[in-house]
């Protein structure tokens, strides 16, 4: 009996189903030029977001999960989606806003949590300094770098990182300036997490200079 036993624990192992690599084309994409990246000699990832965007909320959870286990070669980058719309702009102000004052871990989860959770039209300058000023944030400060010369040279390099792209949706994660995948195509948002796990691997072997022959 233990030996039939070990022969269907055996078959079963066989039977089981091969997790495949994530497929080129399906979920993720690689560009035709690398994007700029800004992290050195890590493998750089980047989320492309919007405050408005209930997706990108969403994946704020396994997100956050996912950044417990980054890779030591690898490093996170936010850039908000400053592109599409007139209310994005807004937006886009306002994350390089919080970072410039060192509010980000404050503020970024709370602005999307009044959006999408409390249903607040933050839109603009002025009901954005209001929701800030509600958390305890000088509203002169904040609005002074909401419309300072550096955020609007952010927003600037924002929009062209996004149009160089070709980046036309969110959640958009950018592995290295050459692989992109959405929540669309990886499937769910623990589904893109994996996708992204593979593609920093990719990006690092690709990185490695070729063997020496001879």
């Amino acid at each position: 009996m233990k030996k039939f036993a070990l022969v269907w624990a055996v078959l079963g192992l066989l039977a089981a189903p091969v997790q495949a690599e994530p497929l080129e084309g399906v979920e993720y994409l690689q560009l035709g030029r690398r994007l700029p990246v800004e992290t050195g000699d890590k493998i750089e990832v980047r989320e492309i977001f919007w405050y408005g965007c209930p997706h990108c909320y969403n994946l704020e959870t396994p997100l956050a999960r996912w950044l417990k286990t980054l890779p030591k070669n690898a490093k996170f980058i936010r850039t908000p989606g400053a592109t599409w719309a007139s209310t994005w702009e807004p937006h886009a102000r306002s994350y390089y806003a919080f970072e410039a004052m060192g509010l980000v871990d404050k503020l970024h989860l709370a602005m999307f949590a009044a959006i999408h959770a409390q249903n607040r039209p933050l839109i603009d300058e002025n009901s954005i300094a209001f929701f800030v000023a509600e958390k305890g944030v000088d509203e002169k400060a904040f609005r002074n770098y909401y419309n300072s010369f550096a955020v609007g040279a952010k927003v600037k390099a924002a929009k062209n990182f996004s149009e160089q792209g070709g980046i036309k949706s969110v959640p958009t994660l950018v592995v290295d300036g050459l692989y992109v995948t959405t929540g669309t195509m990886s499937g769910t948002h623990d589904d893109m997490m994996k996708v992204v796990d593979f593609l920093i691997k990719k990006a690092a072997a690709q990185r490695k200079p070729p063997a020496k022959t001879g």
